[in-house]
């Protein structure tokens, strides 16, 4: 892959976690946003994604955002987006 093609998946994958997390979520504090764009592997930004899309509350989200690069397991009804009780509360 070509650096600016790369530049600019990793700008639309972090522009495309803000929409979702926004979506979900509603505002999100500077700091939120500047942990994404500090975020330099596709591969994390891409589970990020998913997590932010089945994450029932934003602290969940928090929690995985925190736990950086690591293995690819989302499951269980910690990421129910259904149950917001199912994480714990905001």
């Amino acid at each position: 892959m070509f650096g600016f093609e790369e530049d600019a998946e990793f700008v639309q994958d972090r522009e495309d976690l803000i929409y979702v997390l926004r979506m979900r979520f509603g505002d999100l504090s500077p700091g939120i946003i500047e942990s994404i764009y500090e975020m330099n592997d596709l591969d994390t930004l891409e589970r990020l994604i998913l997590v932010a899309a089945n994450a029932p509350t934003l602290k969940v989200f928090l929690e995985e955002l925190e736990e950086g690069t690591g293995t690819f397991r989302i499951h269980g009804e910690r990421f129910n987006p259904i149950d917001s009780g199912a994480g714990g509360s905001e």
